[in-house]
């Protein structure tokens, strides 16, 4: 468990470099409501949060790895994105799916549901079943189309990221609940990722805007995370991701993305629920407390 302090940060793609301010007495006590949040769960919690415009940060357990599920959806969305902004690929790009590529029952693939014999649909939508309707399919095509898990990790590393393993596909990690874990991440690892999307260092403006108006789809199920316990009207942009329930074991409930304060700053968020035998309101619950103590903290200092 730790706080920030004097933490510098490189990130090796834009060349950008940028600190976070000594821990103050308030931020101190951010981090003692997040481990008083973590401590009536039975469950692992990490959280980062970094207010983009002020270089603040507060994190919890942010530098333990925790299995991604589905966020792991938005880096391999990044990167098809940047592959289609260095031209090796297109949105009106049709591309063929077959019903061999389609995971397993156990998993979420509306694409697999809603077309049984196969489909072509282009790259456009199937970024958009990727992102907006977290479709396990359409995430392992886009791996496909991407060279594998060992091509879009190397995009990764190169951007600096190297907390975060892209190591399976859906239809691998689905039919074995374990390996999941593969597929990790440290918060802090995908709030760098969360930093250089906002900045637009690493995407067009228009795969930017095409992410984020993905990322913005509100589903009343998954809002009741980052979003659940937010003033209504907050612009949020995520990504959820969750694990089935064994045993009364959940090994992921997840949510990511960016919350726009009232006065237009920033936070990146990431959270990450793991390992807890706790139903999923308590789950989910946890995650809505954690940002609206972050989202309290910051904007009582604007």
């Amino acid at each position: 468990m730790k706080c920030h302090g004097n933490l510098l940060r490189v990130c090796f793609f834009c060349g950008w470099l940028f600190s976070f301010t000594s821990q103050t007495q308030a931020q101190t006590a951010l981090y003692k409501t997040f481990e008083s949040i973590a401590d009536s769960l039975n469950g692992k919690l990490g959280v980062s949060v970094w207010h983009l415009e002020k270089g603040e940060s507060v994190s919890y357990q942010g530098d333990q790895k925790f299995p991604m599920q589905s966020t792991y959806k938005f880096p391999i969305a990044m990167v098809m994105l940047h592959q289609i902004d260095q031209g090796h690929f297109a949105l009106s790009d049709t591309i063929s799916i077959d019903t061999s590529e389609y995971i397993p029952a156990a998993g979420h693939s509306p694409l697999r549901d809603q077309y049984p014999k196969g489909v072509r649909l282009t790259l456009q939508d199937i970024l958009e079943y990727n992102v907006s309707r977290s479709d396990g399919t359409a995430c392992d095509v886009l791996l496909r189309l991407l060279g594998g898990t060992a091509a879009v990790e190397k995009q990764l590393r190169q951007l600096g990221i190297q907390d975060m393993d892209i190591a399976t596909t859906e239809k691998v990690q689905v039919a074995h609940d374990t390996i999941q874990y593969q597929n990790g991440s440290t918060p802090e690892a995908m709030n760098t990722l969360l930093r250089l999307f906002h900045e637009g260092n690493y995407l067009s403006k228009s795969s930017q805007n095409l992410l984020q108006q993905y990322m913005s789809v509100s589903n009343p199920w998954f809002d009741r995370r980052l979003k659940g316990l937010l003033p209504p009207g907050t612009v949020v942009i995520h990504k959820t991701g969750s694990s089935r329930t064994y045993r009364g074991l959940t090994r992921a409930t997840n949510d990511i993305g960016i919350i726009t304060l009232p006065n237009r700053s920033h936070l990146a968020i990431s959270v990450f629920v793991s390992d807890a035998h706790e139903p999923q309101e308590k789950r989910e619950r946890t995650i809505a407390e954690v940002a609206k103590a972050a989202y309290d903290y910051w904007v009582r200092r604007e």
